[in-house]
């Protein structure tokens, strides 16, 4: 059991709640960033407070941060939120990335940014972001380019937080899954055959693992979870 406390951002969504349930049996406590429509969604949870945050503003972003560090204990972060948008690179608009850039990188690097001036005073910290294999397989991710595109940029945040000296006890540590098994993406893409896809408990599974004490061991660390999609 932990008493560490980590901030997960995109609590409510599919792997959020996978993550939140996992965490939680591991007695960790939980500083949480949910949709207005989830505020209660974790009452019943121990040791756990649910925000509504808009972390495309900066200043509520370190606002939040600085809640989860009066907490107590703050020693990790797990940056779920994203979105997905397809499109190849010749339809693409300017409008379209920089949709794409604002949810899947704005929204981690406005946390990262007050978390890291802690992180760097606390002497230690861990960083868990979320790409997608469309950012590292081009074949894949010319299918999707804008969102590729803002998923390239996570792993380059990953690896700019990993090689800076002034960090050298802070871990960014990257999922990058192919398709994840969500009722969004069966819904979808109903034809599919969900058992090539990579079920979001095991992400949750590698995550808290990534935080264990065993974890804490990783460094520069790009989770490929294709599973066989």
């Amino acid at each position: 059991m932990s008493n560490k406390n980590i901030i997960i951002s995109g609590a409510a969504g599919a792997l959020g709640r996978d993550v939140v349930k996992k965490l939680n049996d591991n007695g960790f406590a939980l500083s949480l960033v949910v949709d207005k429509k989830d505020i209660d969604l974790f009452k019943d949870l121990p040791d756990q407070f649910s925000e509504t945050t808009d972390l495309l503003d900066e200043k509520a972003s370190a606002d939040f941060v600085q809640k989860a560090i009066a907490k107590g204990n703050l020693s990790g972060a797990v940056l779920l939120v994203g979105g997905y948008a397809p499109g190849e690179l010749e339809n693409a608009t300017d409008t379209d990335i920089r949709k794409m850039i604002d949810i899947n990188f704005f929204t981690a690097f406005h946390l990262i940014k007050p978390l890291l001036v802690h992180f760097e005073k606390q002497g230690f910290g861990q960083i868990i972001l979320v790409s997608s294999k469309t950012a590292l397989v081009a074949t894949e991710g010319a299918k999707s380019f804008a969102y590729a595109l803002s998923k390239s940029m996570i792993i380059s945040l990953a690896d700019m937080i990993n090689a800076n000296k002034k960090y050298p006890k802070v871990i960014a540590s990257v999922i990058v899954p192919s398709t994840m098994d969500t009722p969004i993406n069966r819904v979808a893409m109903p034809d599919a055959d969900f058992t090539k896809w990579v079920p979001t408990k095991d992400v949750a599974e590698a995550i808290s693992f990534i935080l264990s004490d065993a974890g804490s061991n990783l460094r520069h660390t790009v989770l490929k979870m294709y599973n066989e999609s």
